[in-house]
């Protein structure tokens, strides 16, 4: 079994990391949107609720949540034959400028009074359209130019901003939500985007030895067919998204209905999960070599456990101490993937696998998160969201069943 994880870094690679001048000068920014999605972690679905008609405020998030995510794939697949062409920083920044246009239609639109829930999905949807590229093209853009041994250093430095915004991103828009309408605060974001792109664009690369890229998605498609070990965490990875979309949905009305409580306590769930993320990714150098299956699969059962707690609805500590200990036990998951990617995928391939690898995984939460909003106006928060930890758990067994019948 190939192991996922180089040994145990040092801080050589990071003091070596940030060093390089390109890394320093790009992560501000990168930090900067990462905190922009983490408000709207809240605000997408908290405006959905406002927008929503009575009795259908669960299902329109649901379709919120989804169409800020779901044509990413849509735009991976039909795309390539344009996006393929371009370098790492152009895709990156193309996608950031499309997403900060129409993001920042959504303030101007509820200002305006013509923010219809079938406008505010139409300009999510539309801003999600490129954004498997712009994901690719972020990661994509400093593999030619660190050494092998710099890679796993920059996913978790990456993956730690992200984490990291999770906690400080809902947090502040729990705050900001009771002073400004959760429109404002997708505005907000789609300002991080503006700065992304213009810094970004900005920035001079350093000549890369690697070939120009070739093939679109589908050949990303079918190198990741021809990789059996990225092929399966593909497939598991999928499932884990969707038993996880739902409770992007589900969460504000365990707060609001369940709790009695306001978005300042969402945030504090989401602080919750991002700082056990943190705290697990950070972690992740002194794990040594992991094992690949048996360290994903633990990382799957651990959350799922950690979302069995909200079946308590007396108070919020049960649940909030569990959501943070499933994102500790998830935050390695990202830096791992996308290292073992990095390693395996080749060179004038990687923005195309990873875009492929998007594709793929873009439609596993948004149809999670879909199904969850059709729930909640059948079931309730709680049934839900403790669902979806039983899922995550009994994925485990099917993925060992199936593994084993694959090898």
């Amino acid at each position: 079994m190939l192991s996922a994880t180089p040994g145990r870094p040092t801080p050589g690679p990071y003091r070596s990391l940030f060093a390089d001048r390109t890394f320093r000068r790009l992560l501000p920014v990168f930090a900067l949107s990462d905190l922009g999605d983490g408000m709207t972690v809240v605000a997408v679905a908290w405006l959905a609720f406002a927008l929503g008609p009575d009795g259908g405020q669960g299902t329109l998030a649901g379709v919120a949540v989804a169409s800020y995510v779901l044509p990413g794939a849509l735009g991976a697949l039909v795309l390539g034959r344009w996006m393929r062409r371009l370098p790492a920083r152009r895709l990156l920044v193309t996608d950031s400028a499309l997403r900060a246009l129409l993001l920042g239609a959504v303030p101007l639109a509820h200002m305006a009074g013509l923010l219809t829930p079938a406008v505010y999905v139409g300009l999510l949807g539309a801003s999600s359209l490129l954004h498997a590229w712009g994901k690719a093209g972020k990661h994509a853009l400093f593999a030619p130019l660190l050494p092998d041994d710099q890679r796993l250093a920059a996913n978790s430095v990456l993956s730690t901003s992200l984490w990291s915004a999770t906690i400080a991103g809902p947090a502040l828009a729990g705050l900001l939500v009771g002073a400004v309408s959760p429109a404002w605060i997708i505005g907000m974001d789609a300002v991080t985007f503006a700065v992304l792109a213009l810094q970004t664009a900005r920035t001079t690369l350093p000549r890369s030895p690697v070939p120009p890229v070739t093939g679109g998605a589908q050949r990303g498609l079918s190198i990741l067919r021809r990789q059996p070990e990225l092929l399966g965490l593909l497939l598991v990875t999928w499932v884990f998204n969707l038993a996880f979309g739902p409770v992007e949905v589900a969460l504000p009305l365990f707060v609001s209905g369940n709790l009695g409580a306001g978005a300042g306590l969402l945030g504090a769930y989401w602080a919750a999960f991002g700082i056990g993320a943190v705290i697990g990714t950070l972690a992740l150098g002194a794990a040594g070599r992991l094992p690949l299956w048996p360290a994903m699969l633990g990382i799957i059962a651990g959350h799922g456990i950690g979302m069995l707690p909200f079946a308590l609805t007396d108070t919020a500590l049960p649940s909030l101490i569990g959501f943070a200990f499933a994102g500790l036990v998830y935050g390695p998951y990202s830096a791992l993937s996308f290292t073992l990617i990095q390693e395996r995928a080749p060179a004038d391939s990687l923005t195309t696998v990873l875009a492929a690898r998007s594709a793929v995984l873009l439609t596993a939460s948004p149809l999670g998160a879909a199904l969850g909003g059709f729930l909640l106006d059948w079931s309730s928060a709680p049934t839900v969201l403790v669902g979806c930890g039983v899922l995550m758990c009994l994925t485990v067994p099917t993925s060992i069943v199936v593994l084993k019948l694959y090898r």
